[in-house]
């Protein structure tokens, strides 16, 4: 059974940084992309930040693209979230989620696994 686990959301001031982390357990982590998805009440869930299973392709959201960076290691089965120059309309759920396969996708459908989320507050 894949087990996802989000660790670092919490309060912090506009213009301020946070680093998500996502332990990852269950089956073979370097096989599968990474994606980060973030989801505001009453509003569906929207791609935030992907990875591919080598860490050698990156996505983003355009909202985010120049202050947040994804990463991975395969070694300790993890991957990662930078948040810099945070905004309050960064305020959300933050969910990492384990891919189908390799290459990164951007829609919710084409992920297998979700963590039970991590709150990011910005404040303004």
């Amino acid at each position: 059974q894949v087990q996802l686990v989000e660790s670092g959301g919490g309060l912090v001031q506009a213009g301020g940084s946070l680093r998500l982390s996502c332990a990852a357990s269950g089956r073979t982590f370097g096989s599968y992309a990474m994606g980060w998805f973030r989801q505001v009440p009453g509003k569906e869930r929207e791609f935030v930040a992907g990875i591919d299973w080598a860490g050698g392709a990156t996505y983003y959201a355009d909202s985010v693209k120049g202050r947040f960076a994804i990463s991975r290691d395969n070694a300790r089965n993890t991957v990662y979230l930078q948040m810099n120059s945070l905004k309050p309309e960064d305020t959300a759920v933050y969910y990492c989620a384990e891919g189908h396969g390799l290459v990164v996708r951007k829609l919710s459908s084409s992920y297998d696994y979700w963590g039970q989320g991590t709150q990011v507050t910005v404040s303004s």
